[in-house]
């Protein structure tokens, strides 16, 4: 049996459609790129202690939400308060032995224009005046500084944030520049979306986006990208390890490079943001 002209025209009806929905595909994902290698991130805040002992106090717990200036820790402060302690005491040291030798000076002045001393004893007064003063400066500075070891024994949260990883008790031990914990800037979370090297063009800061969690596609929120990074790391020759690294999907094909798309989300995401939870993000051109 012979295929009718309709048939025929069914055929070709088909083809255009064909390959009409797939030149619009392609000028979508061109145009309006999207990619599901996008990641949550945030900026992680390594809590240290600037000074060493044993911890006394630990009254957080892990992946705890924390307020800037609450406690964390406390180090045993006694060690910090008695050196405190001794330093005001050479102050006071030091002090008297400046008014000692102001009195000096006095005494010196007034003889010297009597005619009774001779003008070394004088300038040997001033010396000694000028350096219990420089006594008392110094005594003064070291004062400062225990009482500023002092107040680190309180380590407080510097921003807003969760705690998470906290694996530590009280009678810890630690050393000053030691991090004992990580906190989670609750203000730094953003998306990083890895773009094609090919479609950054198509990816303008400023530019709107739509991110979806895996799992829940269909609750889409909306983001904004904030910037595009300006470099990767180059395994083959790049010296500067700060810059991110971002892998190939495939190994034996000649792939472009992705780079990392900074997106910072603007709508309401269905569950709390979290580092490291697998997102996808459409740009929508507008």
């Amino acid at each position: 049996m012979k295929p009718t002209s309709s048939a025929y025209l069914l055929t070709a009806i088909v083809i255009i459609l064909a390959a009409v929905a797939a030149l619009g595909m392609y000028q979508r994902y061109t145009t309006k790129p999207w990619t599901r290698d996008g990641q949550v991130r945030a900026n992680v805040v390594g809590i240290a202690c600037r000074v060493a002992g044993p911890i006394v106090q630990f009254p957080v717990r892990d992946n705890q939400p924390v307020k800037k200036g609450d406690l964390l820790f406390e180090v045993d402060p006694s060690t910090y308060k008695a050196a405190a302690d001794q330093c005001a005491a050479k102050l006071q040291q030091a002090q008297a032995a400046q008014i000692q030798a102001q009195q000096e000076l006095q005494r010196q002045s007034a003889l010297y224009q009597t005619k009774v001393t001779d003008l070394r004893d004088l300038q040997n007064a001033q010396d000694s005046l000028a350096a219990a003063t420089a006594n008392v400066a110094a005594a003064a500075a070291d004062l400062e500084l225990a009482r500023l070891n002092l107040s680190y024994t309180k380590i407080v949260a510097p921003v807003d944030g969760y705690l998470t990883n906290v694996n530590t008790s009280p009678g810890t031990y630690v050393y000053a520049g030691q991090q004992l914990l990580a906190l989670v800037d609750i203000s730094s979370f953003w998306i990083a979306a890895y773009f094609k090297e090919t479609q950054l063009h198509h990816v303008k800061e400023g530019g709107k986006a739509k991110i979806t969690f895996i799992g829940r596609e269909n609750q889409p929120f909306e983001g904004v990208v904030d910037s595009t990074a300006w470099g990767i790391f180059d395994e083959n020759g790049s010296t500067v390890e700060l810059l991110p690294k971002v892998g190939q999907t495939v190994d034996w094909v000649r792939l472009p490079n992705r780079f990392p798309v900074r997106v910072r989300a603007t709508g309401q995401p269905p569950i709390p943001l979290r580092i490291g939870q697998t997102v996808s993000i459409a740009m929508t051109g507008e």
